[in-house]
């Protein structure tokens, strides 16, 4: 997984309440058996007019934003069903981070466990965010997650808060998996000691 340190980029609004996995992820490109694609399936039909041509009115589109880094989100985004493509497909697009003031926390899990950060704000904060953010000379931003702030192009800096256990894992590239196996040695040592004591285990 990779870290997330301090990443800049622009930060493309999309501030609709309520954007479900099935926006972000429709269900025809859940088929697969790997993940590969799946950044051709995000937020396909908002993407793309029924021609198929990619529709010049939605955000990611737009020259200013369509190699964003981060999404500004509206309240409960991610809500619907658990679909973890979602988060992959944001990932294959390059979306390091979701700006928001609330997740579905399913949706708010998957995030952590592939290394997209998820933050979360009080809504003064992301509308500051949003204004700037919406026009394309300022859409420029950086995260800084070791001082957890967010500096944006008008010069005023953000903070936010995070628990600690997920800015770690993020700090350091570790899924749930990763993160257990730093105490692997640990793990051996319990496994050794718990058969001895009771031998009738084995």
């Amino acid at each position: 997984m990779q870290p997330f340190t301090t990443v800049s980029g622009s930060a493309a609004p999309l501030l609709a309440a309520n954007i479900d996995t099935d926006v972000i992820m429709p269900k025809q490109f859940l088929k697969g058996i790997d993940r590969q694609g799946l950044d051709q399936g995000l937020f396909f039909d908002l993407r793309f007019l029924q021609s198929g041509e990619p529709n010049p009115e939605f955000i990611l589109n737009q020259p200013a934003w369509n190699d964003a880094a981060f999404l500004v989100v509206g309240p409960n985004f991610g809500c619907g069903s658990s679909r973890e493509h979602a988060v992959w497909g944001l990932k294959q697009v390059g979306i390091r981070a979701l700006i928001g003031t609330s997740f579905a926390g399913i949706f708010y899990d998957n995030c952590q466990r592939n290394g997209v950060l998820a933050i979360q704000l009080c809504e003064a904060q992301l509308k500051q965010i949003a204004e700037v953010t919406s026009v394309a000379a300022t859409a420029r931003i950086s995260v800084n997650l070791p001082e957890q702030t967010i500096a944006l192009a008008d010069s005023s800096v953000i903070p936010f808060e995070i628990d600690q256990l997920r800015k770690q894992s993020l700090l350091s590239g570790l899924d749930a998996i990763g993160t257990t196996l730093q105490r692997a040695e640990q793990i051996r040592r319990f496994e050794v000691q718990h058969l001895a004591d009771n031998p009738w285990l084995a």
